[in-house]
């Protein structure tokens, strides 16, 4: 089947002859693809302005839209769907004018069954790496936007960085800021940006915060298009020209101290789900900057201000890495939970150890981040189900390296280096990215490579299924002295089993490998 993931790509096929939609209906499907029909371009625009889809097939010549004045109404709504062109009357200049005018590809009718398979199959490859890019590019701006609010002490630059970095980010014709004052309780306008390629906008809506509050206490997501949001405004209607309306609390410490709100007044352009979950991290990145420049200001009058203004730094730059690299193992079902389950046995093995109390929280810390660096490594390549090519192996391998210059620019985060850098090393030498051996491979960097291992191992992965916790341990003890430091890995293997047995004792037995 060439349709592989848990779901279906979605292709939309317009032709105004029955017969052509009914074939590529038929064996698109058989392919494991979802498939819809429609007989015009009119129709076609209307149901890809209700519905997302993958790939768009249509063809040329069709009465009331022709296919190069759908193409054309694809890329000035934005709608998002690459589009392949049938004709029945090809040419060099009918290709390029549909290159011109945004089209992925084109088909030739009568077209083989093989031909249109190939060309579908490239199209979702390259909607593929179109996604994934824009998801290193979203992680890559919340760690940018996370370093420049930390240095700042400056409130009106934290809310000036933010909204820029959400206009930017979700292409929104506006967004504001509005922020709680704690003595009258009112939310108040600090900051709008309207984008520079927007028309002017007039007569923006009042957020009702009365019910945004409502809504967010409720964990309800605010995200509503056209006439449906008008209820989350203080005005009896949303404006006409309102296309789309995110919403997202800024909140600290569990108080809502602010709320982020984007609006799109261009029509086609609707926000997402995807967009929502990016603009409350960035919400979450501002809430913390605010909060660090309040407590910075206060305690600037109190004397004590440097301290705790480095120790807030670190903290956010802390969050701020862990929280990028946790947010790429979310979108992975094979990975998601991983670093924090690693941070876990490693904290299990450090207090065995009887390690000083600093030490161990630089170990957890390490353990949390000591996947930091696969930011580099494509997803595909990561999940791949079956043996890495080579070249595959070499690409994974950098990630210690990548991890290590992620984390280097930061001073406070130095500390956690090694355990990043050093997790793959062996004991004997063979491992990587140095090939340090023995006591050379520093004990943070020992410690992290026995928890991550151990977690790989009970894990499901796209490669194979969790491997039993009596399997997985008695690997360890067979790799004691190659792979892994023999008393840590024997030191571990004790420890592991009275984890186990305390958290059965606490109830918590489900949480812990089979």
């Amino acid at each position: 089947m060439v349709a592989e993931s848990a779901e279906a790509a979605r292709i939309l096929v317009v032709d105004d002859e029955r017969v052509i939609r009914e074939i590529l209906a038929e064996f698109l499907s058989l392919e494991g693809f979802s498939v819809h029909t429609v007989e015009d371009g009119e129709k076609a625009l209307t149901e890809l302005r209700l519905h997302p889809y993958d790939l768009l097939i249509t063809d040329l010549k069709m009465p009331r839209l022709s296919g190069l004045q759908l193409l054309e109404k694809v890329e000035s709504e934005r709608l998002g769907v690459l589009t392949v062109l049938m004709t029945g009357f090809g040419t060099v200049e009918t290709a390029i004018e549909a290159m011109k005018k945004g089209a992925y590809d084109y088909l030739l009718k009568p077209f083989k069954v093989e031909e249109v398979i190939h060309v579908v199959e490239r199209a979702l490859y390259r909607q593929r790496l179109q996604a994934e890019n824009i998801r290193l590019r979203e992680a890559l701006t919340i760690y940018k936007v996370s370093e420049a609010i930390a240095l700042s002490h400056d409130i009106e630059r934290i809310l000036d960085v933010v909204l820029r970095a959400a206009i930017d980010e979700v292409k929104a014709d506006v967004a504001t800021l509005h922020l709680r004052d704690p003595r009258s309780g009112q939310y108040e306008e600090r900051v709008k940006i309207v984008a520079s390629d927007s028309d002017p906008v007039t007569g923006l809506p009042s957020p009702a915060f009365g019910i945004l509050t409502e809504q967010f206490a409720s964990g309800v997501p605010i995200l509503a298009h056209g006439g449906k949001a008008s209820r989350f405004f203080t005005e009896s209607a949303a404006p006409q020209d309102l296309a789309s309306f995110v919403a997202v609390p800024l909140q600290v410490r569990g108080d809502m101290v602010g709320v982020l709100n984007v609006f799109s007044f261009t029509q086609g352009k609707k926000f997402d789900e995807g967009h929502r979950k990016m603009l409350a991290v960035l919400a979450s990145r501002a809430a913390s900057a605010l909060d660090n420049a309040r407590l910075y200001s206060e305690l600037v009058t109190s004397n004590n201000s440097l301290t705790a203004a480095n120790q807030s730094l670190e903290e956010m730059f802390q969050q701020t890495v862990a929280g990028f690299a946790q947010a790429l193992e979310e979108s992975d079902m094979y990975t998601r939970g991983h670093s924090e389950r690693v941070a876990v046995y490693s904290e299990v093995l450090a207090r065995g150890l009887t390690l000083p109390d600093s030490e161990i929280r630089r170990i957890v810390q390490a353990g949390v981040m000591h996947d930091v660096g696969k930011i580099g490594v494509r997803y595909d390549m990561l999940n791949k189900p079956g043996k890495l090519t080579p070249e595959e192996i070499a690409v994974f391998r950098q990630h210690p390296e990548k991890g290590k210059r992620i984390l280097e620019p930061v001073p406070c985060l130095h500390g956690l280096i090694d355990g990043c850098w050093c997790h793959h090393e062996w004991f004997d030498g063979g491992g990587y990215p140095r090939g340090l051996s023995g006591h050379n491979i520093p004990l943070v960097g020992r410690i992290v490579s026995i928890a991550d291992a151990y977690d790989a191992m009970t894990s499901d992965r796209a490669y194979r299924r969790a491997l039993s916790h009596e399997v997985a341990v008695g690997e360890i003890e067979r790799c004691a002295g190659t792979q892994f430091d023999p008393e840590l890995a024997d030191a571990f293997v004790k420890l592991i089993e009275a984890w186990r047995l305390q958290m059965r004792e606490r109830g918590h037995g489900s949480l812990i490998p089979r």
